[in-house]
């Protein structure tokens, strides 16, 4: 492990130890109690404002998702486009070649002046010599057969590579114009997020960053107070470790809806470059995540497992133990070590299982 990993494990170690070590024996301590609305006039209002601004950041995440999901499709239909257009270069070689040797077969038969066998027969000087040269004409006009055989047999999978690679242009552009709407959802959700809080004087915004704080510790500590934690002492497998060193490495860069590094991650493209480095490719996307890899119950969760959260598996995040996860929150912030409980937990997934 190089200098810079242990640094960024031995720091993350601390938090984990800091905060388990908590005197309510939570993981993360109980939030601030949030100001009354008598003793700071408007917090009402910044709450509203806070479900407003989570919800325009929760449609942006499923409209990424649905970017993502259609961007790993194209990719996938160019790839199959490609390998059809090679099978339909290759048809037609075969097919030229085939037409080449059933010309020769044709122009021979004219040579012979298409004379029938009892003809060359009564004709023939020498009986066995025929009988010789009917058995090799015989070989002959079966080799011909197969050979017509295998040209229309060519001919119909040329038409079938056609046909495929029309359906899979068709599917492309449908793909293409899906991404297109999805980026422009994701924009206006993000651009109204934005000029909402561009609205807000900078007090305003603490007072709002700290309501989001604290919302998110009070989920954790309800989560905790279930006494979860307790059940849950999995070991990271190889992998595990490996995706979580990876993740651990990413700490502070911006979320970037679509990227997937290096410089800027979203939730999911963080978490599958994290296990691509282990040497375990998963779905690109959080729903995709959700719905092909193996469900865990809780309390096997171990370092390197994913949570999956809401109830639409619009986000993702990496398990790092001590009730922790890394994440790539959403637009505006960075990736950062949050708590396993901060967000509504639809259920945990295994990549390696």
């Amino acid at each position: 492990m190089n200098k810079r990993s242990t640094t960024t494990v031995a720091a993350l170690a601390l938090v984990c130890a800091v905060t388990v070590l908590a005197p309510t024996g939570l993981a993360y301590a109980e939030p601030s109690p949030s100001p009354s609305p008598s003793s700071s006039p408007g917090v009402k209002d910044l709450e509203s404002i806070r479900k407003k601004i989570d919800k325009l950041y929760h449609q942006a995440a499923v409209a990424t998702d649905a970017y993502n999901a259609a961007e790993e499709k194209a990719a996938d239909q160019s790839d199959q486009i490609v390998k059809l257009a090679r099978k339909i270069a290759a048809g037609h070689q075969e097919l030229d070649s085939l037409k080449g040797r059933a010309g020769a077969a044709a122009r021979e038969q004219y040579r012979t002046g298409g004379i029938s066998q009892e003809t060359q027969f009564m004709l023939a000087g020498d009986p066995s010599r025929f009988l010789d040269n009917a058995g090799r004409a015989y070989q002959g006009q079966q080799a011909t057969r197969n050979l017509m055989s295998r040209l229309v047999r060519t001919q119909d999978a040329l038409e079938g590579y056609a046909d495929a690679a029309s359906a899979k242009w068709k599917a492309l552009d449908a793909g293409r114009k899906k991404k297109a709407a999805a980026k422009e959802r994701i924009e206006k959700q993000i651009k109204a997020a934005r000029k909402i809080e561009d609205k807000l004087a900078k007090k305003e915004r603490e007072q709002l960053r700290q309501l989001e704080e604290a919302a998110e510790q009070k989920a954790q500590t309800e989560w905790l107070s279930s006494g979860v934690l307790k059940e849950i002492d999995g070991k990271a497998s190889a992998a595990g470790k490996k995706a979580v060193r990876y993740a651990s490495e990413q700490l502070g860069k911006p979320y970037v809806w679509g990227a997937e590094g290096p410089k800027s991650f979203d939730c999911s493209g963080l978490t599958s470059q994290a296990w691509a480095s282990a040497k375990q490719p998963i779905p690109r996307t959080s729903q995709e995540q959700w719905k092909q890899l193996k469900h865990i119950d809780i309390k096997d969760m171990r370092p390197g497992d994913l949570i999956i959260y809401h109830d639409d598996a619009s986000h993702v995040g990496m398990y790092i133990g001590k009730g922790a996860i890394i994440h790539a929150p959403r637009p505006g912030r960075n990736v950062t070590v949050a708590g396993a409980g901060s967000m509504a937990m639809l259920g945990v997934v295994r990549p390696d299982a």
